[in-house]
């Protein structure tokens, strides 16, 4: 029975549940900039460049023949998945530095606590063994 409690400490601890959370709304953002990618951003660069649709993109290295289908190289997908994962890093990027910059504003409010350097611990206890003598 204690293992049961032990792991239902942990399940309900603060941290895991975050943790949980983060994971859930990570792959809805996810979705959402694949689907940002792939339906807003990669049309009108495709247009640009002449009409390419990038997920199409692809080198075929053995045609389809009797039954099997083509063997190819479907570099396009991979172009769109780089600028997805971009989008992402940028966007957690931006998120963290926020976070570091609320972090040193709280931090700048806070009083600053006294610095006990070594040679005051030392001179503290060599202090108290003067007057023990």
């Amino acid at each position: 029975m204690k293992w049961v409690e032990e792991f239902k400490s942990f399940a309900i601890k603060g941290n895991v549940v975050d943790m949980g959370v983060g994971i859930i709304i990570g792959a809805a953002f996810g979705k959402i900039v694949s689907s940002f990618v792939a339906d807003v951003i990669m049309p009108p660069l495709g247009l640009l460049i002449g009409g390419i649709n990038f997920s199409d993109l692809a080198v075929t290295l053995k045609s389809a023949a009797n039954g099997t289908a083509a063997v190819t190289l479907n570099y396009g997908k991979f172009v769109q998945t780089t600028v997805d994962f971009a989008i992402v890093a940028f966007a957690i990027f931006v998120v963290i530095k926020g976070i570091n910059y609320l972090k040193r504003k709280e931090e700048a409010k806070q009083p600053e606590k006294q610095v006990v350097t070594e040679v005051a611990v030392l001179s503290e206890i060599r202090d108290i063994l003067k007057e023990k003598r």
